[in-house]
């Protein structure tokens, strides 16, 4: 499934699905079965999961439920989902205290489901024939709030002389905080004079275009896009390790190794159309998130998300 020949397609489906709020997206019953809309929005790096789903559903379900899926980043993301604005946010980290909290304070409750292991990937241009790997301390030193470093000869003796540039994540993405506390230690602590966007595919063209690029994002980008760039193995102390299904699922590809969830609001809960998509989801996520690139939960994850989605009260009886 191709990440950015599906955009067009949702963006069409979005016009027909927005524009109302959560009254507007009620379910009713055609022909005996589950209508209405589910309103999905985060993080960018979940959304080639949640774009498959929606998009196998509602071919299944002949269009009686229609899924809009956006990107705003994990956390701009949560702030429309505890408006009440959408049912499900995409999480390309967990929910922070902060955000349960401002969720309790309009009475929305989140339900976090684990989805896929992601293995966040650093990537350069693909005529950069000097850096195969780079070591979690180099990371540091170039990504670390304050840093001066501008060329990749001062990342590295024997790098060449050629301007560094820098491309990731916003400030609301949940790629952003992973990756500023695993490399920097601290959350949200980076420095900020590089090109940045809540849409990887922006950053996929600025690291494709720019022979002193240097880039991450989630692991599905690179996949799609592995002749546009090239993935940098990250040293932890242990050897250099590049991400792939198998280094990540083992844990092997660290610090960079994560899961990654949806969040359903539980007055969303209430309503069959989300219900049955959320259902739909737990049922088909192990085969469509190894279509896009990421990796699967094992089996039984699933098999406990599909029974924490029986045992949810009202619609899910």
């Amino acid at each position: 499934m191709n990440i950015r020949g599906t955009l067009a397609g949702l963006l069409v489906l979005a016009v027909v699905a927005c524009g109302g709020d959560a009254g507007a997206r009620g379910d009713g019953a055609a022909d005996g079965g589950v209508s209405g809309a589910v309103e999905i929005d985060g993080s960018s790096t979940v959304y080639p999961i949640t774009e498959a789903v929606a998009e196998e559903y509602m071919l299944e379900n002949g269009g009686a439920v229609r899924v809009t899926v956006g990107i705003s980043g994990t956390g701009g993301g949560f702030k429309r989902f505890c408006a009440g604005e959408t049912d499900i946010n995409d999480a390309s980290r967990a929910i922070k205290p902060e955000e349960t909290e401002a969720c309790a304070s309009v009475g929305v409750e989140a339900h976090e489901f684990a989805v896929a292991f992601d293995g966040l990937s650093v990537v350069v241009n693909p005529d950069n024939d000097w850096a195969s790997c780079l070591t979690v301390a180099e990371l540091r030193s170039i990504w670390e709030p304050g840093s001066t470093i501008s060329n990749w000869s001062q990342v590295r003796g024997g790098f060449p002389d050629v301007p560094l540039v820098l491309y990731g994540p916003g400030t609301d993405s949940g790629t952003f905080d992973y990756f500023t506390e695993a490399i920097n230690g601290e959350e949200d602590a980076s420095r900020s004079d590089y090109t940045a966007s809540e849409d990887d595919n922006v950053l996929v063209q600025g690291v494709a275009g720019d022979r002193g690029g240097l880039g991450y994002f989630g692991y599905a980008y690179y996949e799609e896009n592995t002749d546009r760039m090239k993935v940098v193995g990250v040293d932890n102390g242990s050897g250099c390790v590049t991400p792939s299904p198998e280094t990540v699922n083992s844990g092997e590809y660290a610090p960079l190794s994560r899961p990654v969830f949806i969040y359903v609001s539980s007055t969303a809960m209430e309503r069959p159309a989300v219900v049955d998509f959320v259902r739909y989801y737990m049922e088909n996520a192990p085969a469509l998130v190894r279509e896009v690139g990421y990796i699967p939960l094992p089996a039984d994850q699933y098999e406990d998300n599909l029974a924490r989605i029986g045992a949810v009260p009202a619609a899910m009886q």
